[in-house]
Parts: structure tokens; sequence; C-alpha cells
């Protein structure tokens, strides 16, 4: 039976309530989303990166109303939770970030992350005070949806160039005070950062998966604290690197060795 949007919302919210962490990986088209869901994850999530760079493009370079197109792709695709990546919330004022989210949730979404870095060249960090008013505008939106909505607030320090582990901490710490449901820094250094992280706040915190040498299994970081795991644009490249390495040995060597890995 397919589940209604609101059911599959209170099902992605509950999974953050749960005692182990779970795993939440990025599809890129309605294909791969179907592929992932038949594998048994309980839920999904859209990727930014992955959404740019199958339209030939690098991350932060799609509107927002790309960016929800491809969003209800991928609801359409599954009857599993889906979570969107929803960048800064493509604007800078509270409120749209607020109506972006109410756009989000109408596509059938069960969540969305919003975060702290401009959309300007440098990708600078918005001051805390405006980066807390946003979450606080959309964690107002949410509200007023009149059904879950899993909303995740992003410190984007040490994915942006300013690794600073007490910021990150003071920022998480204010958007949990904003309303934000789930908490985000990606690009943690190590397992004892993520471990200060999780200890500091008192909302489930999620993991992103896909830069090497910080990332950590599914049992490290569940024993540091952490309750969701999402896969970036990893998988998105690993098809792409199979693709690559297929395509070479055709056009180096005329054969076709790859077919026995389908």
């Amino acid at each position: 039976m397919t589940r209604s949007t609101e059911q599959k919302a209170r099902d992605f919210q509950q999974l953050h309530q749960g005692p182990a962490a779970f795993v939440m990986p990025n599809p890129w088209d309605p294909g791969s989303a179907k592929a992932l869901a038949s594998l048994g994850f309980p839920a999904l999530a859209t990727s930014s990166g992955a959404a740019a760079m199958v339209l030939g493009r690098k991350d932060g370079q799609i509107s927002r109303d790309e960016s929800l197109a491809h969003a209800r792709a991928l609801v359409e695709a599954v009857d599993l939770p889906v979570s969107a990546d929803l960048e800064n919330g493509f604007g800078d004022a509270p409120d749209f970030v607020a109506e972006t989210i109410r756009l989000a949730a109408g596509t059938g979404l069960a969540g969305g992350s919003i975060e702290d870095a401009r959309g300007d060249p440098d990708r600078s960090l918005y001051p805390i005070t405006q980066a807390s008013e946003r979450i606080a505008a959309a964690a107002e939106a949410v509200r007023a949806l009149g059904r879950p909505f899993v909303l995740t607030a992003r410190a984007e320090n040490f994915f942006r160039g300013q690794p600073d582990l007490d910021d990150t901490i003071r920022r998480l710490q204010a958007y949990a005070a904003a309303g934000a449901d789930v908490l985000f820094a990606p690009a943690l250094p190590d397992l004892a950062a993520v471990r200060a992280v999780c200890a500091a706040v008192d909302k489930p915190v999620s993991f992103m998966v896909g830069i090497p040498g910080k990332s950590f299994s599914v049992a490290e970081l569940q024993a540091a604290g952490v309750r969701r795991i999402s896969l970036a644009t990893s998988l998105y490249r690993t098809a792409m690197a199979a693709m690559r390495r297929a395509a070479q040995e055709v056009i180096e060597h005329g054969s076709f060795g790859y077919l026995g890995n389908l």
C-alpha cells in the first residue's frame, strides 16, 4: 500500500528517534531512487551536488525551481520518505527561506536542510544571528504546514574552509534553539569532532559520508552519537567512475570486459 505524504513524513521523523543510526543514501534520478529503495533503505535524500552534476553543472548552480522539480521526481518514484538538500534556501532573507520550505513541502518531501553559507562566489557563512533567524523562519513555516517536516540545519564551517569546531558547535546549538529538528556539520575532520558535536547538542545529528579520510563506518558513527548518515554525491561519483572505466576499456582496447560485471 502506498503511504500518504503525511505518513511518510511521520515515518521519517520517527527514524531519527530510534536507538540506531540509519543510512539515507542520495540518488540522482528516479531510476537510481528505485534501485536504492529496492535494497531496503528506509529513506532517501537529494544531493544538490548530484542534482547539478546530472545537468552538467557544479554544486550550487541549480535554481530553486530546478531543485524542487528534481525532488518531486524522486518523491514520485518511490514509496519512501525523501529529504531534500535545499542549499541555503536559495535566498538570503528569512522570508525567502520560509517560502522555500513551504514549496518543498508541497512536493511531498518529508524534510529538508538549510545551510548557513551564502550563495555568493566565496560561499562565506552568514553571521550566526542572521543564520539563526533564517532557521527560525524555516521552523515557523514547518509549524504552519499541519504535518511533520524534518528541518535540518547545517553549519558549514568545515565544508567552507572555516574549520572552527567551537563556532560550529555554537552555531548548531543556536539552530537547535531556533527550531531545527536535526543538526548537521559536514566535513568534520575526525571522530573526536563528531563525538564533541553530538555531546554538545540535544537534537539528532546527521553525518555526511563521501570525503576520503573524513568518512567513518556506520558502527563508528553510531557509537559517536550520530543518528543519520547520508552519502552525498559519493554514489553518483561511484557510478560515473565505473562508466568511465568501462568506456576507457572500449576506446583503449576495443574490448567489452566490463559486461562481465553487469
